[in-house]
């Protein structure tokens, strides 16, 4: 069965499930899935796994990079340009400084409140779903981690704009910090253009579009700089049966497990000497 990891460049104008359909139908396989949803109007990096790499997709670890530009004097009901605008009102007054001093308070694990148009569940249906039905709900903030913002570029004017660049976990909704910081200067924003640069192990100079041929990584490729564990006879067995082994190795929350012959048989857990499965691979992948 073909199996692997896609670093795929979405574009905008498609959302990231239409590309999902599309490597469905060029690979001609049902199991497919994406490692973080970029909306219509974000391009970038998308990881998106192929075959039984969906089974790996909860364990991508690491931060997203992002490039934004974000326009103040503006506020629209998606927080993105997309949407409605429901406030304009010019802000020339706006300096870089006044930015550069609230940027700080927007730097490490802060409350963040997902817009109302988003992918969020809330009782079996998108928060974009209820929204377009007119059903007005109170999302509750949720921490999130944003580990630096660095001004690339500004653009003063009636509508002032800024690009950044932004280091963050998973989670964070670019188009709702755009807003948090609107609001914090008291002028309003939103989001005009995203730029995913990176994503859990996946970088956008190595990315392709889905129509260049795009090669499949191993299962084992986002994980390349976990540490690694090695199993052999009748720990490989046990270890395939789910079973937890006895290993002299320190303590790490995610781990790679290989033979000997340089087989990849999954992901586990060490802790006070013992090895947990969490993700067990029926046969090795070299």
């Amino acid at each position: 069965m073909v199996c692997g990891w896609l670093n795929l460049y979405k574009p905008v104008g498609i959302t990231s499930h239409d590309l999902v359909k599309q490597v469905r139908r060029v690979y001609g396989i049902r199991q497919v899935g994406h490692g973080g949803t970029l909306d219509p109007l974000a391009a970038g990096v998308l990881p998106v796994a192929v075959g039984r790499a969906t089974r790996l997709l909860s364990f991508l670890q690491g931060d997203k990079g992002y490039e934004a530009t974000f326009r103040w004097g503006q506020r629209s009901r998606t927080d993105d340009v997309t949407g409605e605008i429901t406030w304009s009102q010019p802000c020339p007054e706006l300096t870089l400084e006044q930015i550069r001093a609230v940027l700080p308070e927007f730097v490490g694990t802060i409350w963040q409140r997902p817009p109302d148009y988003s992918a969020i569940r809330h009782q079996g249906k998108r928060l974009y779903e209820l929204a377009r039905a007119g059903e007005s709900l109170a999302v509750a903030p949720r921490p999130v981690t944003i580990t630096r913002l660095e001004i690339l570029a500004w653009r003063p004017g009636d509508f002032p704009e800024l690009d950044l660049s932004i280091t963050c976990g998973p989670g964070t909704y670019i188009r709702a910090l755009a807003r948090d910081m609107g609001d914090r200067l008291g002028c309003g924003g939103l989001m005009t253009a995203l730029l995913r640069t990176a994503s859990q192990g996946f970088s956008l100079q190595d990315s392709r579009p889905l129509n260049s041929g795009a090669p499949l990584l191993p299962l084992w490729w986002p994980f390349r700089d976990c540490p690694r564990v090695f199993v052999d006879g009748e720990g490989r067995q046990r270890w395939q049966w789910g079973q937890r082994l006895s290993l002299d190795h320190p303590d790490s929350d995610l781990v790679t497990v290989w033979d000997g012959e340089g087989g990849f048989w999954g992901l586990g857990r060490v802790g006070g000497g013992v090895l947990q499965p969490l993700r067990v691979l029926a046969d090795g992948q070299t």
